[in-house]
């Protein structure tokens, strides 16, 4: 086990880890003097074979680590934006300030005032209801987290942070800056998703995010929801995704138990 400096989030890191390093950001992404110098991720070297493995073992021990995995790809060999540190980091505490459906109501009335597909009819539907029954999201969790490696190696990673939700504000994630260059509105949205769907955050690409979700919803009617919910979230589901319409990408909601997006 490697020791650091006590008042590092990363002063022990569990065993068994392959060979990584810690990351700062690159101060020419973000302002925030006071968080200049400090680690907000370790990575490993290298994409893994086992990285699945490597990700549940690592999430049963969150908890007691204070670390929570991800599965990380990158944009190109050189291994943006992890291993090159292009991170905006925020306190997580900006996060508490904000609710999901307020995210979601502006993120929704912007798409509407930009709307020229007629798309997009009517105010904002408001938050779905929770999912219902569900199978255990960690038991979810560490099968999307196979599936998501079998579409490829991924890096391993660890955040210092309690939830999913909150490993992208404190990361600094800038995957979705073309849709809002504030992370902690995304977080604040997940986390509601892990409140209401079992949601968990598995992987994190440059501008993908898989999540794996236990009480998806069972009927079209509820998954229309939750489908405007997640176009107000990621706009390029429908502009750059195989479903043309609303209704159509409500239909392969129905019992999903993945939810994947992507940021052009």
């Amino acid at each position: 086990m490697r020791v650091m400096p006590t008042e590092s989030p990363f002063a022990e890191l569990p065993d068994g880890l392959p060979p990584g390093a810690l990351v700062e950001p690159d101060p020419d992404y973000f302002d925030d003097e006071t968080l200049a110098g400090r680690d907000v991720l370790w990575v490993s070297d290298k994409h893994l074979t086992d990285a699945a493995d490597h990700w549940r073992r690592l999430y049963e021990r969150r908890v007691e680590t204070g670390l929570y995995p991800l599965l990380l790809d990158t944009l190109d060999e050189s291994g943006r934006p992890w291993h090159a540190g292009e991170f905006s980091p925020t306190p997580v505490g900006t996060i508490d300030v904000l609710s999901a459906g307020g995210v979601l109501r502006r993120f929704w009335n912007g798409l509407i005032e930009e709307d020229a597909s007629g798309l997009l009819s009517g105010a904002w539907p408001g938050l779905a209801e929770p999912g219902e029954g569900g199978r255990d999201p960690e038991t979810v969790a560490g099968s999307i987290a196979e599936a998501v490696e079998d579409s490829g190696d991924r890096l391993l990673g660890l955040v210092p942070a309690d939830r999913g939700a909150d490993t992208l504000t404190v990361v600094g994630w800038d995957g979705p800056v073309n849709h809002t260059g504030c992370t902690e509105e995304l977080s604040a949205v997940v986390r509601s998703w892990e409140e209401r769907f079992g949601a968990r955050v598995i992987a994190v690409g440059f501008a993908t995010l898989d999540l794996s979700v236990a009480a998806p919803p069972a009927t079209f009617d509820h998954a229309l929801k939750v489908a405007a919910e997640h176009y107000a979230f990621c706009p390029d589901i429908l502009a750059m995704g195989e479903e043309g319409t609303l209704e159509e990408y409500a239909e392969s909601l129905v019992d999903a138990p993945r939810w994947s997006f992507w940021w052009d």
